[in-house]
């Protein structure tokens, strides 16, 4: 199965999912799903911003003894995103509306993650 049919049931499967990425840490994407509706957000700025974020706080979760980050969730007015890591160098991000299923799509990524590590 390729990434983008995996990338395509995450955002089918929840409420209010706008697009779904696979992301290295470096901040490229490897394989992208959008809705139309998600045309006007620069969701790839975003993300690149966020696999910034998100190597800081892994780095910070080392130094602090506090174990291995396994998700992140940054909700802002219009959107909510969710990072979910698949491997040491990649992550799974889902941007929702701010009214979107969130907790939905905190499963979804859960259960969908192994599936994209072993594509990997």
């Amino acid at each position: 199965m390729s990434f983008r049919t995996h990338l395509e049931s995450v955002v089918n499967q929840v409420d209010g999912a706008l697009a779904c990425s696979v992301m290295g840490f470096d901040g490229i994407s490897v394989e992208t799903f959008q809705r139309d509706e998600a045309a006007e957000l620069d969701l790839g700025g975003a993300w690149v911003e966020y696999a910034n974020l998100l190597t800081q706080l892994r780095h910070a979760a080392e130094v602090l003894k506090t174990g291995t980050v396994s998700e992140v969730s940054v909700n802002s007015e219009k959107v909510l995103t969710l990072m979910r890591l698949v491997s040491p160098e990649y992550f799974l991000v889902l941007a929702l509306r701010a009214d979107g299923n969130f907790g939905k799509g905190r499963y979804v990524l859960r259960v969908t993650a192994p599936k994209v590590r072993a594509e990997l």
